[in-house]
């Protein structure tokens, strides 16, 4: 069963998404607030009505706009995991779970919630209620919920912002066991990007309610389709150069940074003196000794910031003192600690031509703080 959606509207978001997600996997929508990503999930849910597009899932055609169909929100099989739980306060666990299960017998729908419960770890608090669980509990009373209706789609949105960050790592774990189990659609909706990456198998990048680009996590990060791809992902070396050579026989795009040329693997698309953006992930970003400042895409640069955390690194080093050319890396702590990496100190930085990716350069207007703050709203 795969779900394909078309979705346009000029307001009170603007919408130009498409969404495609296959039986069994599981999309993440990612994007700065306001990009249409929850109004997204209440279009496929049937609780809100685009303008004009289309909704399928599998074979059957819940929303066309151009044939009048729009199905109801009781007749799309969809289970929809809210932010806030949205559970009935004066249910049980048991009861909320029952609620979902109104295509069944009467008599088979208690003995039916308690597996649900029991199937999200929530054995021997069928009785309780909202308010006696937990904020983690209360998330898997609403999933077991969700679940329960025997969904043909699975919506969660921001599944687990309300929770403390011990309790979301549970949740994840969980759910990552879980939804081996679940042979239908799921698209989750998310501000972590380490979350998205974590549990999707492709993601879809949203602004302004439009699809930017969907690809696996790894694609997407090592090849942004554009700069505003690059920054809405957080990836932090994201510059702007100019070509100045052009060499398919030998693979390679040059382009010249602060003066200096780097070696890129070849970008067909650019022209010889076009402006182009170069993303470079952390992990291509690699320590060298100064003795091999000779090697291909070396940099000098000194440290401006060291973070530690259960015992990896993350170094920001400025190349040429410059505030606009700040290059992270990661490295293990330990290592960081022996060499003396904190700020002040002077490395040799080489960055693995491979992993070079060019996109077209940002227009004007746009600014990688600008962006950011954006999507940290």
């Amino acid at each position: 069963m795969t779900l394909v959606a078309r979705l346009e509207q000029a307001a009170p978001i603007p919408l130009a998404a498409d969404i495609a997600c296959d039986s069994g996997e599981l999309l993440a929508l990612v994007g700065p607030s306001g990009s249409g990503k929850s109004t997204i999930l209440r279009c496929l849910a049937g609780l809100h009505r685009p303008a004009a597009g289309h909704v399928r899932c599998g074979d059957q055609t819940w929303f066309d706009g151009g044939r009048g169909i729009d199905v109801s929100p009781q007749q799309r099989r969809v289970g929809f995991v809210f932010q806030h739980y949205a559970l009935f306060p004066h249910l049980s666990a048991q009861a909320n779970v029952m609620v979902a299960l109104q295509h069944l017998p009467a008599g088979e729908r208690a003995a039916q919630a308690r597996q649900w419960l029991a199937r999200t770890r929530l054995e021997g608090l069928e009785a309780r209620r909202p308010a006696e669980l937990s904020g983690g509990q209360q998330q898997r009373v609403a999933i077991a919920r969700a679940l329960a209706r025997e969904p043909q789609l699975l919506l969660l949105d921001e599944p687990f912002s309300a929770v403390d960050q011990v309790t979301r790592r549970k949740l994840l774990r969980q759910l990552i066991e879980l939804r081996r189990a679940l042979a239908i659609p799921i698209v989750l909706v998310t501000h972590d990007l380490e979350e998205a990456a974590l549990l999707a198998d492709t993601m879809t990048v949203l602004h302004h309610g439009r699809t930017l680009q969907t690809a696996t996590p790894d694609e997407l990060l090592a090849r942004p389709a554009s700069a505003l791809v690059a920054r809405l992902t957080d990836q932090p070396n994201v510059f702007v150069g100019r070509v100045i050579e052009q060499s398919p026989t030998t693979d390679t795009t040059l382009i010249e940074w602060l003066g200096q040329p780097l070696r890129a693997a070849h970008h067909a698309g650019f022209a010889v003196g076009d402006s182009a953006c170069w993303v470079v992930p952390e992990a291509a970003v690699i320590l060298v000794r100064e003795h091999q400042l000779d090697r291909e895409n070396t940099l000098e640069a000194t440290v401006s910031e060291r973070l530690a955390w259960r015992g990896h690194a993350t170094v920001s080093a400025r190349v040429g003192g410059r505030h606009d050319a700040t290059l992270s890396f990661a490295i293990g702590a330990a290592v960081a600690q022996r060499r003396g990496i904190g700020p002040g100190a002077r490395v040799a930085l080489q960055l693995q031509k491979a992993a070079i990716s060019l996109t077209p350069a940002d227009p004007p207007s746009g600014s990688a703080a600008s962006t950011r703050s954006e999507l940290q709203t």
